[in-house]
């Protein structure tokens, strides 16, 4: 039965990213079939066998050990100011990520990262039968962030048809970058985390190739990326610090308003209508959580947390998921969690298209106008990987 929902499931989201299609007529047929092959056999060893849980336990553990890392320097700064017993979201999730930041900018200083986008963006040009520059930023997504990766082609976006700019910020808002990761396998299991990951990655090009189709062709596609101006290492080691405490700062400042802000919803629904809010919207969202393999008796649940994402941010929904997961069964705790791995909420249209604006004012006009279609992009990606991973599960 399982297998029937998900082959169901697949062709309502094909079928509604074709439903948006700029031109159904271009769209490949085989490389979407290969990605979602791909798709099923990582998702397969990551979650059901032995190379997999070493894998995952390899990956959860050294994030273990940058989280003890962090939490010495928080600890120093911070300590005592907790009640005894008490764990505080700022000091212990949000905070590492200082700390994950400034280990990014040491790989980044030494050209290791770089490296490694380009070369694993090459190899995936050869699989998604789209240009490198799309593959490289995909995976330089996954790494720097949904802003800052602009910033790495920076050189290419005045020279990019609409097409491609739709394709580059997708893939932005399809990801997560490493820099929070850490935070999020605090929140959820660190297997759900890195599958989400890997699969987000090819359901991205799956999406755009079907909503977006397009040819690149080679004297188009000239990767060559921005080259950071030469900063000593101690210069860099600042402005990654910064940067991480900027990220930390301002995830906290949207979880305080949001958070506050649906908690005022949630009551005034329940005064005028005896009803919370989140489970209006649950009840909206249920028939896709139904279709991404979640049981019946639990899809209002699940379609509300998925809702909560998409109107505010994955940490809020994190967190709901944390409050309920012992009401819901394994599957669905499973399937969600892979859903909430994502960008892919309203707050991530305005993200891009300021980060694309302050690089190319033009090019940020053109994000903005298309970013409801790049959120319906990005929210369909989130599905189809949760699709994906129910027929593992």
């Amino acid at each position: 039965m399982k297998f029937l929902i998900a082959i169901v499931g697949l062709l309502v989201v094909l079928g509604l990213a074709y439903l948006m299609s700029s031109n159904r007529k271009s769209v490949k047929i085989k490389p979407i079939l290969l990605m979602i092959v791909i798709q099923l056999i990582l998702a397969y060893v990551l979650l059901n066998t032995k190379f997999g849980l070493v894998i995952i336990e390899g990956i959860a553990g050294a994030f273990t050990k940058l989280l003890n890392y962090a939490g010495e320097g928080i600890a120093f700064v911070f300590g005592g100011i907790a009640n005894e017993g008490e764990a505080p979201f700022f000091l212990t999730v949000l905070l590492p990520i200082v700390f994950i930041s400034v280990l990014i900018g040491i790989l980044q200083h030494f050209k290791i990262l770089p490296f490694i986008m380009k070369w694993i963006g090459f190899l995936l040009s050869k699989v998604n039968g789209m240009g490198k520059l799309e593959s490289y930023n995909a995976v330089a997504s996954a790494i720097v962030g949904q802003s800052e990766v602009f910033i790495t082609v920076k050189k290419q976006l005045g020279q990019l048809p609409p097409n491609r700019l739709y394709t580059l910020c997708a893939s932005a808002m399809s990801t997560v970058s490493m820099s929070i990761v850490g935070a999020y396998m605090t929140m959820i299991e660190p297997a759900y985390v890195v599958t989400a990951i890997v699969i987000n990655l090819f359901g991205g090009f799956i999406i755009a190739s079907i909503i977006n189709p397009y040819t690149v062709t080679e004297e188009e596609d000239i990767l060559n990326v921005l080259e950071e101006e030469k900063q000593s290492f101690f210069e860099m080691l600042g402005e990654y610090i910064m940067d991480g405490f900027k990220v930390a700062i301002v995830v906290a400042a949207m979880l305080i308003g949001f958070v506050a802000l649906i908690a005022m919803i949630n009551s005034l629904f329940n005064m005028i209508f005896g009803i919370s809010f989140q489970e209006v919207i649950g009840y909206i969202f249920a028939p896709f959580a139904i279709l991404m393999g979640v049981p019946i008796a639990e899809s209002v649940t699940a379609g509300g947390i998925m809702a909560t994402k998409l109107v505010t941010n994955e940490f809020v929904a994190m967190i709901d998921l944390g409050n309920v997961q012992a009401n819901l069964s394994e599957k669905t705790v499973g399937i969600i969690s892979v859903f909430l791995v994502s960008f892919a909420n309203f707050s991530s249209i305005g993200i891009v298209a300021g980060a694309v604006k302050g690089l190319n004012e033009k090019q940020g006009n053109v994000v903005a106008r298309m970013g409801l279609k790049l959120l319906y992009g990005a929210t369909l990606v989130s599905v189809l990987s949760a699709i994906i991973v129910s027929v593992i599960l």
